[in-house]
């Protein structure tokens, strides 16, 4: 049999310890690892292992490395990495890096790295951990998702999870098959875990200061959510580095499905809370439409370090030089009879002092919940409560509903405005988006101790993606899919 050759690459704190021309020629075996330096090792010579043993599989998004910006008691140091030959592995490796070397929440990290074309179907065949986290090019992902459930392996997936309407009742085998099996299959979902949005969510369910839902209307929706994100960022101090694939709708997907999902999960989660879904009854879409971001070749060049545009990109390139990207969406629907819109926007970069933003509304029969993030909140979240009569009786109520929370969330107070009130919310609240990814992780590894999601998950993220994709078909029907 002729013999393959794999590479190994250990990280250790200290910095990426590469082994030169380590090469282990397969002879139809599994083939030989090396055990990472640092790991108590057993009588018998076997590493001590954790409940719980990472995969990772294609790391080409930075979101795959911030689930790493942490380490958890019950899983292992030593984490599997497959994925083609290439910057995207690199640049992940480097994260993990970074975070090792951290000054402050130092993370210990060991990385044994396989790079090759058959990356996928190694990791099937040897199978090292028992929980796979997927976070890169989304064009195979949902293909991905239902072999590793077939494989016997847990998915930890970021969004999204699919991508077209084609690939949606691939994603419903994956979820009923990871039924069958015994296993979990599950979405990042990090702005659940972002206070403001966190406490518009338990206000809303305190009828005194709420009432209840409005219906809402297309022109008027009871819940509106838009979220403002940029190409150029910058990631755990440094400008973050994106793949080219990132700005090909085909590999990434288009806007209207990817960030989107965060908007279209929050409205089901906080306007029915804890209540599962069904998408062929409870969902009935509006409208949709999608547009484009010009991104010119020195934009380009500044957030790949590539020189030109790929070949795969150069459909969407004009004058030569500028790319247009599908990258923005807007979706109207009803959602179990309450009118909703989110919308997603993608520029190029954010104002001096920015960054990525969230705006939401709720709209109760007595106030509305509103989050701003604007220059007049400085560009950080702010949730404010804006009854529409401005009554003592409401205010002591108000009040008192707010001492309640104070147990919950020690430290919050409010500030009267002439609109009504701002929620005043404690720094130490305020953790940033990086930091979710590591609640996220915690949540989940909590549902795997258990062997169970709360049975409302499930059905409520088939919602979310029929909606996203379906929306997606109708937004490229027309009305709007030029330009906005």
């Amino acid at each position: 049999m002729q013999a393959r050759l794999f590479s190994i690459v250990v990280l250790l704190v200290s910095g990426i310890f590469l082994q030169p021309d380590m090469t282990v020629a397969q002879t139809g075996d599994k083939p030989a690892t090396m055990a990472p330096k640092g790991i108590p090792a057993t009588e018998n010579g076997a590493q001590q292992k954790k409940p719980f043993h990472i995969i990772t599989l294609d790391p080409g998004h930075f979101h795959a490395a911030l689930v790493q910006k942490s380490m958890y008691p019950a899983v292992d140091s030593i984490v599997h990495v497959y994925a083609p030959t290439g910057a995207d592995v690199q640049l992940h490796l480097d994260r993990i890096n970074a975070f090792n070397a951290a000054p402050v929440n130092k993370t210990s990290w060991q990385e044994i790295v396989y790079t090759g074309d058959d990356f996928f179907n190694r990791m099937i065949s040897e199978k090292p951990g028992n929980l796979l986290v997927l976070a890169g090019n989304n064009e195979k992902k949902t293909e991905y998702i239902l072999r590793s459930i077939e494989a016997g392996l847990n998915v930890l997936a970021d969004k999204p999870m699919v991508i077209s309407s084609e690939n949606f009742e691939m994603l419903k085998t994956a979820f009923r098959k990871a039924k069958e099996k015994n296993l979990l299959l599950y979405d990042i979902m990090t702005e659940r875990f972002e206070i403001t949005t966190m406490l518009q969510k338990e206000l809303s369910m305190i009828p005194e200061v709420f009432g209840v839902l409005e219906k809402g209307t297309p022109a008027n929706p009871a819940v509106t959510k838009e979220s403002v994100h940029n190409f150029y960022k910058y990631v755990s101090g440094s400008v973050l580095t994106r793949p080219a694939w990132f700005m090909d709708v085909n590999k990434q997907g288009e806007g209207i499905v990817d960030v989107t999902t965060h908007l279209v999960d929050l409205v089901q989660w906080a306007c029915f809370p804890e209540q599962a879904l069904d998408y062929t009854r409870d969902i009935r879409l509006g409208s949709a439409k999608r547009w484009t971001t010009p991104m010119t070749l020195s934009e380009f060049r500044a957030i790949t370090k590539l020189e030109s545009f790929p070949d795969y990109l150069k459909s969407g390139v004009v004058k030569d030089s500028i790319l247009n990207i599908y990258a923005n969406g807007e979706i109207n629907y009803v959602l179990k009879g309450i009118h909703a819109k989110v919308s997603v926007i993608w520029n190029y970069k954010a104002p001096e002092g920015a960054g990525d933003t969230h705006h939401s509304i709720m709209r109760g029969t007595k106030a509305n919940l509103v989050i701003r993030q604007g220059a007049a909140q400085q560009y950080k979240p702010a949730l404010y409560i804006e009854p529409f009569k401005k009554e003592a009786s409401y205010e002591k109520k108000l009040q008192e509903e707010i001492k309640k929370l104070q147990v919950k969330y020690p430290g919050i107070e409010l500030k009267k405005l002439s609109k009504g009130w701002e929620v005043i919310i404690p720094e130490h609240y305020k953790e940033g988006h990086e930091a979710h990814f590591a609640r996220v992780m915690q949540q989940f590894l909590g549902y795997l101790e258990k062997g169970h999601m709360p049975e409302w998950e499930v059905p409520n993220m088939l919602a979310k993606y029929y909606t996203t994709t379906q929306a997606l078909e109708l937004a490229k029907k027309g009305g709007g899919n030029v330009g906005r």
